[in-house]
């Protein structure tokens, strides 16, 4: 594959880093700083206000990839809980940084991994390479959630769209100044479902119902044509397409969303399962723009995906959850 006449690898094994492509290991502790809000306490009436209840968490083999660990699908229950009904944004993430200075891994590291159609002609000319089972991934200096596709890239008019480049780190530090938390992943799953039962997606089993996109996912021949047939190439704003039974927006497709639990294939625990103590990489859920059928169909609800807590690219984020105490209008 060339990008502006550059080699940038072959194409083995697609499947392999399809999703995010991930940094190495480093020794870094998993708790996050400490970052307190100025001002007044968090306005929690945005959040949705999620009941508890049962559900079947998971996807048996002939749906889901086995090597994941989707399956055996089994009965979890999970207390009541408050979540966002959208991503984090640039804007939020913005107020953040503003108040805190808070530095990102992206940041601190000085690159990021961007799609390579999303790369500008002078990001490219930098490049430090390209992932090699997935050379769709390109290691660009200068990426980072201000600067998506690269340091001549901005977001002044994505304001309304998911941050980006985000690590899980950076996740857990915006979430204790908002003193809010990460979801675990049977939360983030139960809330997906929107109410419906063992169904593919956020609003039931067909992928275009009536014809209509109502999520943002490849579309065209990846990894080299996207049509945009659903109304995005990148990322779109957090509130697009039709919300879920709960009213969450984006539970599918747009940008991975960071997990609390550490990965794991076999999982255990009936009520609030919240994954081992340890690991060395994190739970992602939802699938993002860059998932298409014809390799990756990881934009099903029980689908999920994983990276180090480090890591970042150009589509993962997240969105927070907190505990009960407070209910909502709804």
């Amino acid at each position: 594959m060339q990008k502006n006449g550059k080699e940038v690898g072959e194409l083995t094994n697609p499947d392999a880093g399809c999703c995010t492509p991930g940094r190495k290991v480093t020794v870094r502790p998993e708790k996050p700083q400490i970052i307190e809000r100025f001002g007044k306490p968090l306005d929690r009436e945005d959040m949705i206000y999620i009941p508890g209840g049962s559900f079947r968490m998971g996807a048996g083999e002939e749906e889901g990839y086995p090597q994941d660990g989707e399956g055996p699908v089994r009965v979890v229950t999970v207390d009541s809980f408050l979540i966002d009904p959208v991503s984090v944004t640039n804007a939020s993430f913005c107020e953040f940084v503003d108040q805190t200075g808070y530095i990102t891994d992206a940041e601190q590291l000085g690159w990021s991994f961007v799609f390579h159609l999303l790369v500008s002609d002078k990001s490219a000319e930098t490049v430090m390479g390209s992932v090699p089972q997935a050379p769709w991934w390109l290691a660009v200096p200068g990426a980072d959630w201000r600067h998506p596709e690269g340091p001549d890239s901005v977001i002044d008019a994505r304001m309304n769209h998911p941050v980006v480049h985000v690590s899980y780190r950076d996740a857990l530090a915006y979430c204790s100044w908002a003193g809010k938390r990460l979801p675990t992943e049977a939360e983030w799953e139960y809330a997906a479902r929107g109410g419906l039962e063992s169904k593919k997606y956020p609003w039931g089993d067909e992928l275009k119902p009536d014809g209509k996109h109502r999520f943002n996912i490849w579309q065209g021949e990846f990894p080299m044509r996207n049509t945009a047939g659903d109304g995005y190439v990148g990322t779109a704003p957090v509130r697009a397409y039709s919300p879920n039974g709960f009213g969450l927006y984006n539970m599918s497709g747009n940008v991975w969303e960071w997990c609390s639990d550490w990965f794991t294939e076999r999982r255990s625990g009936n009520h609030n399962p919240a994954g081992p103590e340890i690991g060395m990489v994190k739970v992602m859920k939802g699938g993002s723009y860059l998932c298409h059928d014809s390799y990756c169909n990881r934009y099903r609800i029980a689908a999920r995906s994983s990276n180090t807590p480090e890591s970042s690219t150009g589509n993962i984020g997240f969105r927070c959850v907190a505990d009960k105490g407070y209910s909502n209008r709804r």
